[in-house]
């Protein structure tokens, strides 16, 4: 705990210093609140430990390796050269550490008080540390976040799940990634990229759930293209130990080749247990969500949630949107509450995949086949094209009634995680397609072909 003046009683008690829960104190403490936050672990949760930050290092390293495959054929009398990882994860971590020493300078500057323990509640005022203190606020906010799970079958512990991704220090030979999606779709990216040979076991019979189809369809070819062998339609009934590595085993007893590590991305729950969330009232769903309405209440009033702990969107800018929203109603008088229609969000595959808004199939759902209109790019980066690569890039609109409202954007290609954001708010603020073609384009770049699309 910090050095600040000990006392039980606070304005909000903060159960969890991921990015929800720090930016719920955060804003507390700008409306003059008195705020505890309760985080056992490094701040920051998952998205700056084992999540976004690192995972995002990792992707550029991997974008950096491609980059430097194309750089023969393109005269550059560059040598082949694997990844140093043990030197490349001094620079990682040193970035992670910079990212909680801002955590805590800002903290103490704010007055919140720090305790790196346990909690649970008592009541709806009041949480036990596990060092028996017990400390009162008026308001309780969870934010105790999510944890990857492994499938329940046989040998399961035999694979390793995301969280231990960012404990390797080289890239195996030969890895399976059991699962399709989004964290499936990223590791295996990166470490095909990084020198592993990378097989995909996806239990249904596409990519990404919830993405637009045809997108998904062209980054399945452009990973195919890459060295990636995408498996569809697996059922895995056990891993099993093989030579120092390990083998699959499918539900028909069919056994797979050896590898030398097996990563499950198949899914994640949330860090609900052991909260006292029954005993106060807490209502949760069947996965053990925490169930909230538009306003993050939970059933018990005075007790709030955020996060990956909800059944909301699993992304970070999400948590941090609810939390601010949330205390700016609590303190500071607003009414604001989080428009959760239309959030942007990016897989940093191989090229990275971004959309916003409505898929074609939800687009006919929602509005009827008639009313849909669908425009389509198609086309290689000039890199690809210069140094003779085969994937390419798919740019797509989905769009609505006579006026052609967009309704979605969905990018998959060079710097569509980079493009997305400034179209999201566009698509937010109501464009029409004749908006975008009465837009000049910068040429020659990817970003053009959105508004140059007929």
């Amino acid at each position: 705990m910090n050095t600040r003046p000990a006392t039980s009683e606070f304005d909000l008690i903060v159960i969890g210093g991921g990015s929800g829960g720090l930016a719920g104190a955060f804003r507390a403490a700008e409306h003059g609140a008195r705020v505890a936050l309760l985080e056992p672990h490094l701040l920051g949760g998952t998205c700056v430990n084992v999540g976004c930050v690192p995972k995002k290092a990792m992707w550029l390293a991997a974008e950096v390796a491609a980059k430097m495959k194309l750089a023969p054929t393109l005269g550059f009398p560059v040598q082949p050269a694997a990844l140093n990882w043990p030197e490349f994860i001094v620079h990682r971590e040193r970035y992670i550490e910079g990212i909680h020493s801002s955590y805590r300078r800002r903290l103490d500057a704010a007055g919140i008080v720090l305790a790196p323990m346990r909690a649970h509640l008592v009541d709806s005022r009041t949480v036990e540390c596990e060092n028996g203190t017990r400390l009162r606020a008026r308001h309780l906010l969870i934010a105790t976040g999510g944890r990857p799970e492994r499938p329940d079958i046989p040998g399961a512990d035999l694979g390793v799940v995301s969280d231990d991704f960012f404990q390797w220090r080289a890239a195996p030979a030969r890895v399976a990634v059991v699962g399709g999606g989004y964290i499936a779709v990223e590791l295996a990216g990166v470490l095909q990229a990084l020198g592993s040979r990378v097989e995909m076991y996806v239990r249904g019979s596409h990519l990404l759930r919830g993405f637009d189809h045809d997108v998904v369809e062209q980054l399945t070819e452009d990973y195919r293209q890459s060295g990636v062998r995408i498996c569809f339609d697996q059922h895995l009934a056990a891993v099993e130990p093989d030579s120092g590595g390990v083998r699959l085993r499918s539900a028909d007893g069919s056994a797979s080749d050896r590898y030398d590590a097996v990563l499950f991305a198949t899914g994640r729950r949330p860090n609900s247990e052991r909260l006292g969330l029954e005993a106060v009232g807490v209502a949760t769903d069947a996965d053990g969500c925490i169930a909230v309405n538009e306003r993050h209440e939970t059933s018990v009033e005075g007790v709030y949630a955020v996060g990956d702990i909800t059944a909301n969107a699993q992304l970070t800018p999400v948590a941090i949107a609810a939390a601010r929203r949330l205390m700016d109603r609590v303190y500071g008088g607003s009414q604001a509450v989080l428009d959760q229609r239309d959030i942007p969000t990016v897989v940093f595959s191989h090229p990275p995949f971004g959309q916003v808004g409505l898929t074609e199939a939800d687009a006919r759902a929602e509005h009827g086949s008639e009313a849909v209109h669908v425009y389509r790019a198609a086309f290689r980066p000039m890199l690809n094209a210069l140094a003779d690569v085969p994937q390419r890039s798919l740019f797509k609109l989905v769009c609505v009634g006579e006026d052609r409202r967009v309704v979605g954007i969905h990018l998959m290609g060079e710097a569509a995680d980079e493009i997305l954001q400034g179209f999201a708010v566009a698509l937010k603020r109501g464009i029409t397609l004749q908006d975008l073609r009465e837009t000049v384009a910068i040429h020659p770049t990817s970003a053009e072909e959105v508004v140059l699309m007929r």
